[in-house]
């Protein structure tokens, strides 16, 4: 190879390894950065204590769900709250989301069954857990489907079932 023609090939590479990392790194900037997306356009998601003195205020049941940045199951998680069913279902309710590992008091709150995360809870208007309402399994109850949406609105539904007054009707997901 001649030196004209090596000094080609070097500024070329120049050029294009810089081209080729930006690249890169915007790419996975951009996957961290759609992974932890709970649709908060469309989700009008609570700190705790706020959350909990809105719901009290507005006398509506609480979605409670703990989470940590790094949880792979986490980030799966939070693209079931895109789905527009479970959106339009999430207005009946006080969305509380509370980063685990930045708030350890409010996490060992709520530990029925353990720490693990993701985790979601059912409250009261008052804020009092509704412990029955949880996935039907032997361990590890408040860990809801990931991948489908479904698993927990049929959470949602329940909670809306109990805070209805005596006598009325079930509206069903």
């Amino acid at each position: 190879m001649s030196d004209r023609s090596s000094g080609r090939a070097a500024r070329r590479y120049r050029r294009v390894v810089p081209a080729v990392v930006f690249c890169l790194v915007a790419l996975v900037a951009g996957v961290a950065v759609a992974a932890n997306d709970w649709n908060d356009a469309a989700i009008d998601w609570q700190g705790y204590d706020e959350g909990l003195a809105v719901a009290k205020s507005g006398n509506k049941p609480v979605c409670l769900v703990f989470y940590t940045e790094w949880c792979p199951h986490c980030q799966r998680y939070s693209q079931v709250f895109k789905d527009p069913a479970l959106v339009e279902m999430t207005k009946k309710f006080v969305m509380i989301r509370v980063e685990r590992d930045g708030n350890p008091a409010v996490s060992a709150k709520y530990k029925p069954d353990g720490e693990y995360i993701p985790r979601t809870y059912f409250l009261t208007p008052d804020g009092e857990l509704q412990p029955d309402i949880h996935e039907k399994r032997s361990n590890y109850l408040y860990f809801y489907n990931t991948s489908d949406p479904k698993a927990v609105m049929r959470g949602m539904q329940e909670a809306l079932d109990a805070a209805k007054p005596a006598g009325g009707g079930a509206s069903g997901v």
